[in-house]
């Protein structure tokens, strides 16, 4: 029989405070997450952060997920000790595809030596607005083609060296123009600029099978004119699971973003966002924000408002990913391919070889 609390908590990956492992994500891995979420706040050198993934993987007792949003540019949360990585918008402006696997499994390398097994990377949305506040040069370019092509052998590359890629921000966050962070944006565009613009990307990397991918907190009219595509069932069941075929695991972005936060109540998002095909919610802050989601969850299951079914694949797909992705900790530490000389020559040429 489905241990519903337990269920649910394992469609969390939860954010935390500081260095070292605390009381509110002790809580939390007891209460049975399925993944933990680094950011810049938690990170000291290599050898800090192996010892906290590490910890926090003996603590869980069972496959957990450690994530990070490693891109490169300005959104690289691994910084002191780690090779130096250009922002995205270089590799689309070079145009190699070997090299942006090569990439893609050097920065993969780097985050197995430290315990991390699932990196919010690549960004797939097409950089068509000079004005977006928040995509810019984290996207690959302009040119839709070109992202899809290396965006997926980023991915090839990130498993290649055993890290789970995420393919973000579904269906396209390239042409907004507000920042999602702060407030929620709206695309007004017709579904066939969609289909040939924001979705291609996404659907090269689903008939990839990338193993993830990120849904993002903005409204597409012409799909959804009332809700973000995180809590869509239009979006999510019946563009990216039906439409494109997508069978791997679907992540909202941080649910304590203001375009979510500001405008939908926590219990709506997690129980609308499940329904409609969701897999896993971030939650990158509060501890208590995560518990009220878990609770959320297991009420929308004990009232009927979501099936019991539907949470049951969410768990299983959360599972199946965890069991390919997540590895044990680590007895030692072998932290010599950080910002190694085989690494640095990958990203020198790189940027040696812009036009």
């Amino acid at each position: 029989m489905l241990d519903l609390s337990a269920a649910a908590a394992r469609l969390f990956t939860v954010g935390f405070a500081g260095k070292t492992l605390d009381s509110d994500l002790e809580g939390l891995l007891a209460r049975g997450v399925g993944g933990v979420v680094i950011f810049s706040r938690n990170v000291g050198t290599p050898g800090e952060l192996f010892e906290l993934t590490r910890s926090i993987k003996r603590r869980a007792e069972r496959p957990l997920l450690v994530a990070v949003d490693q891109e490169g540019g300005s959104v690289a949360r691994l910084r002191q000790g780690f090779t130096r990585l250009p922002p995205l918008r270089t590799l689309g402006a070079h145009g190699d595809a070997t090299l942006a696997r090569e990439l893609g499994a050097v920065v993969g390398a780097e985050l197995a030596a430290v315990g991390v097994d699932w990196d919010f990377a690549p960004v797939l949305d097409v950089d068509t607005n000079p004005n977006n506040p928040v995509i810019g040069a984290r996207s690959l370019g302009a040119d839709p083609a070109r992202v899809a092509e290396l965006g997926v052998a980023f991915a090839r590359g990130l498993e290649d060296a055993g890290i789970a890629p995420c393919a973000k921000h579904f269906p396209g966050h390239g042409d907004t123009h507000r920042d999602s962070h702060l407030e929620l944006p709206r695309l007004p565009h017709e579904l066939e600029r969609l289909e040939r613009v924001e979705l291609a990307p996404f659907r090269a990397a689903s008939a990839a099978r990338v193993p993830s991918m990120m849904v993002a907190h903005v409204v597409f009219e012409a799909l959804d004119a009332e809700r973000p595509a995180s809590m869509s069932h239009a979006v999510v069941g019946g563009l990216l699971r039906e439409r494109l075929g997508y069978a791997g695991v679907v992540v909202t972005d941080d649910l304590e973003m203001k375009a979510i936060a500001d405008h939908f109540a926590l219990e709506e998002v997690v129980e609308r966002g499940l329904d409609a095909g969701v897999d896993v919610f971030l939650v990158c802050h509060t501890a208590a924000l995560a518990h009220r989601g878990i609770d959320a969850v297991v009420r929308a299951v004990q009232t009927g408002r979501v099936s019991a079914e539907k949470l049951q694949r969410a768990v299983e797909r959360v599972e199946g990913f965890a069991a390919r992705f997540a590895r044990p900790p680590l007895a030692t530490a072998d932290l010599t391919s950080l910002d190694g000389d085989r690494h640095r020559a990958v990203v020198a040429r790189l940027v040696g070889a812009q036009p």
